[in-house]
């Protein structure tokens, strides 16, 4: 099983390219490998190695940015998914595309299941709720995986922005009225690997198990670490940014256990194994 990753050099694009497996070739591809946004050069590269399997990992993730840029953030995440598609249908390769808890609104009070209306509020969700319907038009075996508050050992994220701020400062501000569930890359990867080698296609929701605040989720960050920082909890109000963030982004896994996948584990587990590691 031959298996390409664009975004090789994202969070879990990383992740999955230094996967250990026997059972498949894991080919990174990184954005000045493949521009994804290049039709000519998807097809090129997919018809140069032949992948059985593609995960299609390159995003535009900068969520507030995309505000005051749609088209760039539309340009790669509807357009380049599209041509990610395109190629891959044409190779006979199956299509895994990463999505994202933002194609929600956030106004649910309950985990929202794969087929739950969507309702995007910013640029970043709708581009991605885009690219989701590009996958469904254009690729006949896919998989869509939607995740949540990503973290992991390779790049930027919110375990690792509170390890740097807590070596700076005694206390720290931190929302308290967002809910969701975090997701150790590790875990999404080896979930990932599994999904992609059946043919259970459609739309699946994967982070670890269990949901907390982000103020609950630095507070077992620094209980993890043994770190004396102060917490205080704040509201999303206080500090306004150009997207809004989802009130609510709890995701029922339904797709996963209807179909016998293993589930991912509690999210206070996995950020001691990363913490640990």
């Amino acid at each position: 099983m031959k298996i390409i990753v664009t975004g090789a050099n994202g969070q879990l694009g990383k992740e999955l390219t230094h996967w250990l497996t026997e059972s498949a070739e894991i080919i990174g591809l990184s954005r000045d490998i493949l521009d994804i946004k290049n039709l000519s050069a998807c097809r090129s590269i997919f018809s140069l190695y032949s992948p059985d399997i593609v995960i299609h990992c390159a995003a535009y993730t900068a969520v507030d940015q995309a505000e005051s840029d749609p088209d760039e953030a539309f340009r790669v995440n509807l357009a380049g998914t599209r041509n990610v598609a395109v190629a891959a249908r044409e190779v006979g390769a199956k299509l895994c595309y990463i999505s994202t808890d933002y194609v929600f609104d956030g106004t649910s009070t309950t985990p929202y299941r794969e087929y739950d209306n969507t309702n995007p509020l910013t640029v970043y969700g709708k581009s991605k709720l885009a690219g989701e319907k590009a996958v469904q038009t254009m690729h006949d075996r896919y998989y869509i995986v939607r995740t949540s508050w990503v973290f992991g050992k390779y790049g930027n994220n919110f375990v690792n922005t509170m390890l740097k701020l807590a070596e700076q400062k005694d206390e720290l501000r931190v929302v308290s009225d967002q809910l969701g569930s975090p997701t150790y890359t590790y875990d999404l990867a080896a979930f990932l690997i599994e999904l992609v080698s059946t043919d259970y296609y459609g739309i699946y929701h994967a982070s670890n198990a269990g949901s907390c605040t982000w103020f609950e989720f630095a507070q077992a960050i620094f209980e993890e670490c043994g770190h004396n920082t102060l917490v205080i909890p704040c509201t999303t109000a206080e500090f306004p940014r150009p997207a809004p963030r989802p009130a609510y982004s709890v995701m029922d896994q339904s797709g996963i256990r209807i179909n016998g996948l293993k589930l991912l584990r509690p999210w206070r587990e996995a950020l001691h194994h990363y913490l640990k590691n």
